[in-house]
């Protein structure tokens, strides 16, 4: 790890610090002034960045102006006084980390700095990360199903059926479905049936000769035309008019069109995806879907999960959109904290990964600081009960309530589907081929945080749980009236004891391994009374 740099003119802050970060194994270097560490920016680069604001040869804000014009990523924490509002709000415009107001209370910042430096780490790998992001991101098993789904059809020009609820992403599926296909050299052209009104959207499809209709002054070609070579992406194909539907039924059956008023029959080569996040089974028992353009349409289905099924990607999701936001905006990204994290991944999302980006957007811009604390969120959020921060592969996590779907036994095709995949309900297949059918559901298995692990024998009681038992009824029978409050106290207290044992006294190394947020163990060791 580089080391962490301290820039004070006063020695026995540098000293102070020095030797407590030291006790935290975290290396050093100490400067006394901002001349001194540009210079040594020239051929070195610090994990974190600590100055005083008023010193000799150079103000720290000034410091930190230039070391985020060459370092943007690097966290940076302003030594200030407490009465020097000014400076702490100059500090947070220039896209200070956070500022350490003085005389300071020496854990805290230490803990502050071990912060920074965990953020400084996450930041690396999301850099790294993002210089390779591709098209579309998500860890979930259904995503997964998703991935594998565009790679098989990657050799295939066979007609898609893209479902899920708006916002979901069905565009950016279908756009990665042409990028990755044979036709990936030709135009991808997109249409959204439910936005055009019905008297033109004949037009739009299929084009119109001159004079066809009042005010067709020229000829037009449609998408149909345009997209010729490429792919067209019909976007909420469950909206179309059913008039239209005959057509587009035609032109999918042979390839064959007529301009609107033309009497020459056209042909045009094109993959047509479609989408939509109604259910096409209902609309056609309603009678407003035509069943023989189901069925044309419905030859390989993928259905997107929406973003409350796929929680574990929320993370990757919000950091990868405050990146994008700072990168369109021209301000430097916001990072964002684990307990607003945590409340971020226990939303609904009802707008999908639509709606998470936009609150990322609003954070960027409404976030009165760099780093996004809960308190940061938009109102819709605040009630939201938060997720503690879970260990990947851990069977005590928090996201244990959202276990990955149980596979479903492949399904044959005939050979000349074998590259085609569908991702849906098989239940809710009316034709169309299926490979790996899975429904992207979360099913509990009855394994809950707080639960024994399934490995763990349930049949014989841990001892301390035989204490536990025999100090609760002791106190029980005795009448008194606050044994919860009591011996839930002297759980907790002795839990985050070991664990700052355990950790030699490192806090937010503590919370990490018990599994809850450094706010929660700050609190509860204030709570307490517990010695660290």
């Amino acid at each position: 790890m580089k080391p962490i740099w301290i820039v004070d003119d006063d020695q026995s802050i540098r000293f102070v610090l020095e030797k407590a970060l030291a006790r935290e194994d975290l290396p050093v270097r100490s400067f006394t002034n901002p001349r001194d560490v540009l210079a040594a920016l020239e051929d070195d680069e610090p994990q974190v960045l600590v100055s005083d604001i008023r010193m000799p040869g150079g103000s720290g804000i000034d410091l930190l102006s230039k070391v985020k014009a060459r370092f943007p990523g690097l966290p940076v924490i302003i030594m200030t006084a407490y009465s020097d509002l000014d400076s702490a709000v100059s500090a947070f415009q220039g896209g200070a980390f956070e500022y350490l107001p003085k005389p300071f209370d020496l854990p805290k910042a230490v803990e502050l700095i071990r912060r920074a430096v965990d953020e400084s780490v996450r930041e690396d790998v999301s850099d790294e990360r993002l210089q390779q992001m591709p098209e579309m991101l998500g860890q979930a098993p259904a995503m997964q199903d998703v991935f594998r789904a565009i790679g098989r059809l990657s050799q295939s020009n066979v007609t898609v059926l893209i479902t899920g609820e708006s916002g979901s992403g069905k565009e950016l599926v279908a756009q990665a479905l042409h990028k990755h296909s044979s036709r990936s050299s030709g135009p991808f052209v997109a249409i959204n049936t439910a936005a055009i009104p019905k008297d033109l959207l004949e037009s739009e499809l299929f084009g119109h000769e001159r004079g066809a209709f009042t005010g067709a002054q020229t000829m037009r070609r449609g998408r149909f035309e345009q997209a010729d070579g490429g792919t067209l992406f019909l976007d909420e194909i469950g909206d179309m008019p059913f008039d239209l539907q005959t057509r587009l039924l035609r032109v999918l059956s042979d390839g064959q069109f007529y301009r609107v008023g033309g009497h020459h029959p056209l042909k045009s080569n094109v993959r047509v995806i479609a989408a939509t996040h109604q259910n096409l089974e209902d609309r056609v028992r309603q009678g407003v879907f035509r069943e023989d353009l189901f069925h044309r349409l419905n030859v390989i289905r993928l259905r997107l999960p929406p973003l409350r099924e796929r929680r574990e990607d929320v993370a990757a999701l919000a950091r990868f959109f405050l990146q994008k936001s700072g990168k369109d905006l021209g301000v430097d990204a916001k990072r964002i904290s684990e307990p607003a994290l945590a409340r971020l991944t226990a939303f609904d999302f009802p707008g999908n990964v639509r709606q998470l980006e936009n609150i990322c957007h609003w954070l960027t811009v409404m976030a009165p600081s760099q780093v996004i604390e809960s308190k940061d969120l938009p109102p819709e959020l605040m009630g939201v009960q938060p997720m503690a921060p879970s260990a990947p592969n851990s069977l005590s996590a928090p996201m244990q309530a959202y276990p990955p779907p149980e596979p479903v036994a492949p399904v044959g095709l005939p050979d000349s589907h074998a590259a085609t995949v569908a991702i849906t309900d098989p239940a809710a297949v009316s034709g169309g081929h299926m490979v790996g059918g899975v429904e992207a559901s979360y099913v509990p298995t009855g394994s809950f945080p707080g639960t024994l692990a399934p490995s763990t024998p349930a049949a014989a009681p841990a001892s301390w749980l035989s204490d536990l038992e025999r100090e609760a009824r002791v106190r029980l029978e005795s009448g008194a009236t606050d044994v919860w409050d009591v011996l839930t106290r002297q759980f907790e207290a002795q839990l985050i004891h070991t664990a700052l044992e355990i950790t030699r006294g490192r806090r937010i190394e503590a919370a990490q391994k018990l599994g809850i947020g450094r706010n929660t163990i700050t609190r509860k060791i204030q709570e307490l009374g517990i010695e660290d």
